[in-house]
């Protein structure tokens, strides 16, 4: 691992200065370990670190919000320490939020491996966070997992090489290939005319989700679908009458794309102040989580999305052993609100992270590369190993599709569309907006 010595300073990057890593550290969130008396005093000498990086707060909260409840499962898991090499060591697990900003996600991970010298890096939600936590552990050489962000904004928005690869970052989610397939899944068996509009921030989702060679405008061509692109527009936008207006004009009856929650919150707002009355609208991100559906009151009700972990999914916990109704009724119990997707993935961040410190010969970085490198593990969101495919440093978890349902005012996710994951039960039938 790089040592925190006068050469390091230069590999901080994004303009992060010692000084500034420091006065990040009052931020740390530290899940300390209380085993010390009990592990054997030849092993207590090192502890184990895992840093973590997450949106806690700033737009992207949703995709965080679970994590207190995550890592104190996590915690109590390793109340015992971690057996790894033949011995057992107190471990501890860091984590910092990334305020769901690039800059600062590369900050706190500088200071993770910089300040902290955590075994292994950790990370999840969407590129502005996974991306430069990747970045920051490629660059100085320490092992690093993340999750919760589709493949081709992590790997292509890192200047990844299909052909090379990177050397010390690995990641497990689903692709935008799937995501259409999911989409077009929810799409074809209703009657509509297969004009799509299409809303695309100016971002790195954004502009993999919108892209001509590797997004959604030639697989949707290909399936026989016509997309309505107006451009990409900023992020936090206050004003959608160009793009409505488009696809008012071509006579759109599919609407899709990938937002964050304030923005679609003013999309579908100035939909219906202008007339605007898809048949269907399904958009990634901003319609995961159930605090931001509700926001919208009755109409939430019918909008569809990408589904990646619920409670039906036929998955359990390699860790705690716990099905994925079991993890998710044990947050709602402990935090008093609906569950989120996010749940199952941090959930299995640490799984797959203790997995890999546990077979890991020793704890060198090297080392724990190499066990990151040969996992094959069953996580709560499905079997994780990395094989090369679809690139070096990715694989792929299932993905469905479905549609929120207000019943007596609660929404509920319902599983509609499951073609590309048929192990994973549908709850439902697609009902029209309109």
């Amino acid at each position: 691992m790089t040592k925190d010595n006068g050469t390091s300073k230069n590999k901080l990057g994004n303009g992060v200065s010692r000084r500034n890593v420091i006065q990040a550290g009052a931020a740390t969130l530290v899940a300390a370990p209380a085993v010390l008396r009990i592990i054997p005093a030849n092993a207590q000498s090192k502890v184990i670190k895992i840093g973590n990086v997450s949106p806690r707060t700033g737009p992207l909260a949703g995709f965080g919000e679970a994590d207190p409840f995550i890592i104190d499962q996590v915690k109590g898991i390793l109340s015992k320490g971690i057996q790894s090499g033949g011995k057992t060591y107190p471990a501890e697990i860091i984590s910092k939020d990334s305020q769901s900003n690039a800059s600062r996600a590369a900050e706190v991970a500088a200071e993770l491996i910089l300040r902290d010298k955590v075994d292994l890096l950790v990370g999840a939600g969407t590129p502005d966070t996974t991306n430069p936590v990747a970045d920051q552990a490629e660059v100085n050489e320490v092992p690093c997992i993340t999750t919760n962000c589709p493949w081709q904004p992590y790997f292509f928005g890192r200047k990844g090489d299909p052909k090379k690869g990177f050397n010390w970052t690995y990641h497990f989610f689903w692709g935008l290939e799937d995501v259409i397939a999911a989409f077009l899944a929810l799409w074809d068996g209703a009657p509509t005319n297969k004009v799509v509009g299409g809303v695309f921030p100016n971002d790195a989702d954004g502009n993999a989700w919108g892209d001509s060679k590797l997004g959604l405008p030639p697989a949707l061509a290909q399936a026989g679908y016509k997309l309505i692109d107006p451009g990409r527009y900023q992020v936090m936008n206050n004003d959608f009458t160009s793009q409505i207006s488009a696809f008012k004009a071509a006579g759109c009856e599919i609407v899709t794309g990938n937002m964050i929650p304030p923005d679609f919150a003013t999309f579908w707002s100035q939909a219906a102040q202008q007339g605007f009355k898809p048949k269907i609208v399904t958009i990634g991100k901003a319609l995961l989580f159930p605090s931001a559906v509700n926001a919208l009151g009755a109409r939430g009700h019918g909008l569809t999305t990408e589904i990646w972990w619920t409670p039906n999914h036929p998955f359990k916990s390699g860790l705690t052993g716990q099905s994925a109704r079991e993890l998710a009724e044990a947050y709602m119990k402990a935090a008093n609100r609906p569950w989120t997707q996010p749940i199952g993935y941090q959930h299995a961040l640490f799984e797959v992270a203790i997995d890999t410190l546990k077979r890991a010969k020793s704890l060198e970085p090297k080392a724990i590369l190499n066990s990151i490198i040969a996992t094959d593990y069953r996580s709560i969101v499905g079997p994780v190993k990395w094989t090369g495919q679809p690139v070096k440093n990715v694989t792929k978890t299932p993905l469905v599709a479905g549609q929120w349902k207000r019943v007596d005012d609660k929404f509920d996710l319902v599983i509609t569309a499951n073609k590309r994951a048929p192990e994973i039960p549908v709850g439902g039938k697609l009902e029209l907006l309109s």
